[in-house]
């Protein structure tokens, strides 16, 4: 059975939608940079092996990637998933693990890369948000697209309200994205471009859900 390794900095409920999502994988291992990361408990309490790599230890941004690296590399996974994971990490780091590390980051990607991305979206006027599962290279939140969901911008939302709407999205699409992985439907052709061979009933790489009518009405 192929496994894979969550890293987290926080409450960690993507975490908990992978957990939950009865994927065809072992979970190895969750880090955190954080040891107050409240979703190291719940990890702990569904049986999942925790550890801390705590980025303050170390003085230089590089020890702390290769630290993290040696513990990742002990657990043998087949894929590190990053889930709200609150560290840039630097490009050895990423070299490493090219084509087996994954993101979920709360936009519609290419738009809204990096923090803060409900505010921006907000001030931009956009009338559609969403959130975007990506590989991950040194092209920060620039790596190849798997799946995305889009939201509506409703009148009168604030950051907190289409943060919820984007986070239930975000709880939806991520499991999809790592069970492909795992399944070997995501490739890369001949120009660097990902292929994903999802199968007919997967709904598609963008998912658009429709409006209730309260919604539709606010």
């Amino acid at each position: 059975m192929k496994s894979i390794v969550i890293l987290i900095s926080g409450r960690g409920s993507n975490m908990e939608a992978l957990l939950q999502a009865r994927l065809p994988a072992r979970t190895a291992a969750v880090i955190s940079n954080r040891p107050e990361a409240a979703g190291l408990a719940l990890a702990s309490s569904r049986g999942v092996t925790t550890e801390v790599v705590d980025h303050r230890a170390f003085e230089a941004r590089e020890r702390f990637d290769a630290a993290l690296t040696e513990r990742i590399e002990r657990a043998r996974p087949d894929l590190v998933v990053l889930a709200g994971f609150m560290r840039v990490l630097g490009d050895e780091f990423v070299r490493h693990f090219e084509g087996r590390l994954l993101n979920i980051h709360p936009s519609l990607l290419p738009l809204f890369p990096g923090l803060h991305t409900h505010r921006r979206a907000l001030a931009a006027g956009v009338r559609v948000h969403g959130c975007s599962v990506h590989f991950v290279t040194t092209h920060l939140d620039g790596g190849p697209i798997v799946i995305q969901a889009a939201v509506p911008v409703l009148l009168g939302d604030s950051e907190e309200t289409l943060a919820a709407r984007v986070l239930a999205q975000e709880h939806r699409i991520y499991p999809q994205a790592v069970r492909w992985f795992l399944e070997g439907r995501l490739h890369f052709g001949a120009d660097g471009r990902l292929v994903v061979d999802a199968p007919e009933d997967a709904g598609g790489f963008l998912i658009a859900p429709a409006l209730s009518q309260a919604e539709a009405n606010d």
